[in-house]
């Protein structure tokens, strides 16, 4: 297994905050760096996705055709899609046996389930094919959707680098100029991140990670930069600490371009994340010389960030209705936090088991 690195360490961050902002009202919530920015975690966990295909691409993947390049990235795709599926599933099930042993019928109402006991049939072919999306349970479906795509992102990028990043943005200026979403089904609605939107920040990524076109130039100029995107992670700071967020009545058309507007992934949130990027970027270092414990741990986390976002998303619900039980004080929900973070700590830990033992096995000779 790689040793603990920057990329690694973020993701472990990431869905360490993911998992406690996934708690709402829970006390720690407030100390998730979305408190004090206006972005979160979501962009962070999209921006590095993007950035760990660019080493793939460049990595394992750069001998491959186009051919078996596809099949690849599409294989991740399908990867993703079925742990969704699972992840779904089994929180529906937590539901369901948390309102039986409660006796509270209307946690079958919690986020946006209530369509899969109404209306069985058809919401379970929403489940299938990522229409119908439980409430915190849809940033897998926007990874999905933008692994589908990855083969376009890769193979522009061997052979039509130069357009990669003008097309994603007029991809993304034309979702906010005109407000178009994936529709959701059978509730009426749209998908709660638009991957129209957020395949902008996911290609940022990418091509950030890269030692050439932008990413080399930010490489260059990490200091210089790094310094100019502070006073823009100060006014988020400021924005976010008295509760700042512009009014869409007074702005003009079109609004989502000048709103904080998360599923359309808007200006102001997009500069927010990459301003706090350019700030950290280079950071591992120090932090992991003053806490190696938790730059290993976290890194742990990002180096099986499926396995771990799947034990997350489901300790959330679990430490939701564990709220709704047994109230919500400083003692419990340190308690949710620490049994969560000691699961996915497991979760990490069993994967590189796995994959360790199928290492070893696949070394030892026939008998």
């Amino acid at each position: 297994m790689r040793q603990p690195n920057e990329i690694d360490f973020w993701r472990g961050f990431a869905l360490v905050t993911i998992f406690v902002n996934h708690i709402p009202g829970i006390v720690f919530e407030r100390f998730t760096f979305r408190n004090v920015a206006i972005s979160d975690s979501a962009e962070l966990f999209v921006f590095l996705a993007g950035w760990a295909l660019r080493k793939l691409v460049d990595g394992p993947a750069k001998p491959l055709s186009a051919r078996y390049l596809i099949l690849r990235l599409e294989g991740r795709a399908f990867t993703v899609y079925l742990a969704q599926l699972v992840i779904a599933q089994l929180a529906i099930a937590l539901l369901a046996g948390a309102s039986l042993l409660l006796d509270a019928p209307f946690l079958l109402d919690w986020n946006n389930a209530s369509a899969i006991f109404a209306d069985p049939v058809r919401a379970h072919l929403g489940l299938v094919a990522l229409t119908f999306q439980l409430g915190y349970f849809d940033i897998l479906p926007l990874y999905v959707a933008l692994m589908l795509v990855s083969p376009l992102i890769a193979l522009s990028y061997r052979h039509a680098r130069a357009a990669l990043l003008p097309v994603s943005l007029a991809i993304w200026a034309f979702a906010l100029a005109f407000g178009v979403n994936l529709p959701t089904w059978p509730v009426e609605g749209a998908w709660f991140f638009d991957p129209l939107a957020w395949q902008l920040i996911f290609v940022l990524g990418f091509l950030l990670a890269g030692e050439d076109g932008i990413g080399g130039l930010a490489r260059r100029y990490r200091k210089p930069i790094g310094w100019i995107a502070l006073p823009i992670v100060l006014l988020g700071v400021a924005a976010a600490r008295i509760d700042f967020d512009p009014s869409p009545i007074a702005l003009p058309e079109p609004k989502l371009f000048f709103v904080f507007d998360k599923t359309f992934l808007s200006p102001a949130r997009l500069l927010s994340s990459l301003a706090i990027v350019a700030v950290f970027a280079g950071s591992f270092g120090a932090i992991s010389r003053a806490l190696p414990r938790l730059g290993a741990f976290l890194s742990l986390l990002g180096r099986n960030s499926l396995n771990v976002f799947c034990a997350g998303s489901l300790l959330s619900l679990a430490g939701q209705v564990f709220r709704f039980a047994y109230g919500g004080d400083v003692v419990s929900d340190a308690f949710i936090v620490m049994f969560g973070l000691i699961v996915m700590g497991a979760a990490a830990w069993a994967s590189e088991w796995r994959e360790r033992l199928r290492a070893k096995t696949s070394k030892e000779p026939a008998a």
